[in-house]
């Protein structure tokens, strides 16, 4: 699989909106706080972090790894968008 590291930030939500629905079997809204609707457990969130860097190329470590990067799929999309901005400075 080729990553694509122009891909739009809304390709990125919608990336990230559908795999968290195809793997919760539920609607999710993007703003949705995954955390406190028990949606998402912090052993999840290890599998969301697999996700993200092997769709989006990104390297989730230190202190991106706060489980407030992944309460929702805008701050996971946020994330990825500051980590590939991060990548592309160096």
């Amino acid at each position: 699989m080729t990553i694509d590291q122009s891909m739009s930030t809304s390709t990125v939500e919608s990336n990230v909106q559908a795999y968290l629905e195809n793997k919760l079997k539920t609607t999710v809204d993007p703003a949705q706080d995954l955390m406190a609707s028990g949606l998402v457990s912090s052993m999840f969130a290890m599998q969301l972090v697999v996700f993200l860097e092997s769709t989006f190329g990104v390297a989730v470590v230190g202190s991106d790894l706060k489980l407030d990067n992944f309460r929702s799929v805008r701050s996971m999309t946020a994330l990825v968008e500051r980590l590939r901005d991060a990548g592309n400075d160096g």
